[in-house]
């Protein structure tokens, strides 16, 4: 009697295998998961993405893990001013204000006021954090009995500007560092980690915000040649979205801890009404 062999159909597994395939991309495809990623991946003309920096520049955005060493070494004279403000300072995207701590510090040995937003990490905008942020605002503009500073970091000098927007009686100022209001909101190195992580399009965030429109209060933007992950020009603006552009010399986290960024808040501080 002939011995009796397993013989699989293999055309069928295949099929079988094909078709699971298909159905485990669809899932991912309706899945949130999967909504984000093609966000991440979405096809942007290179037009819109003109003028970011080049990947070295990105690299060299490496040099904030040596900030550690360097800082103990670090002396800056800081005059006590003869201005003191009230200052909020707003993170840059995806970082927490323990990042703007050592910048904090720095105000304060001078003799100004700093407070945290009061949001955690910032994860992106929506209206409830506007709301939240702006009752922050006013609570701090009465407790303080002037109007206060708004010193914003990267996407936390978008909500600066915005904040100054809605409710302008209660900001003296607003200084933003590397945040990119004007020009393709794509000309940058971060807007794929951007949309994945928010959930929505550069280009279309779920809030009512005109970028580009200068608030109706003095606005100072700080931008840097050297930034890794903003494009110099929207960091910097044209004239009319903001009242003047101060160029420093600093990577993207340096706008964080660099003396000469330290020295121009100082000066943008003492010099406010």
């Amino acid at each position: 009697m002939p011995s009796l062999r397993f013989a699989p159909d293999f055309p069928r597994f295949s099929r079988q295998f094909t078709a699971a395939g298909q159905g485990a991309r669809a899932a991912l495809g309706q899945s949130e998961f999967g909504r984000r990623v093609a966000l991440a991946r979405e096809v942007c003309p290179e037009e819109h993405e003109a003028g970011k920096p080049r990947l070295v520049r990105m690299l060299a955005e490496a040099a904030v893990l040596l900030e550690p060493v360097r800082r103990r070494r670090r002396k800056i004279d800081i005059a006590i001013t003869a201005n003191p403000q009230m200052a909020m300072l707003l993170p840059g995207f995806a970082t927490h204000p323990v990042r703007m701590r050592y910048l904090a510090q720095q105000l304060e040995i001078a003799g100004h006021r700093t407070k945290r937003w009061g949001l955690g990490f910032n994860w992106g905008p929506d209206e409830e954090r506007f709301t939240q942020l702006e009752a922050r605002l006013v609570d701090l503009h009465v407790c303080h009995g002037k109007p206060v500073v708004l010193i914003g970091w990267s996407l936390g000098g978008l909500f600066a500007r915005e904040l100054a927007k809605r409710q302008p009686q209660a900001v003296a100022k607003v200084i933003t560092m590397g945040s990119p209001f004007s020009g393709s909101p794509r000309a940058n190195n971060v807007w794929r980690a951007y949309q994945f992580i928010t959930g929505h399009s550069v280009d279309a965030p779920p809030i009512d915000a005109d970028l580009a429109a200068k608030p109706p209060v003095e606005t100072v933007a700080m931008w840097s040649a050297n930034d890794g992950a903003i494009a110099p020009r929207c960091a910097a603006g044209r004239p009319g979205e903001r009242d003047r552009a101060v160029a420093v010399r600093c990577t993207h986290m340096g706008f964080t801890y660099e003396p000469q960024v330290i020295t121009t808040l100082l000066d943008e501080l003492e010099a406010t009404r």
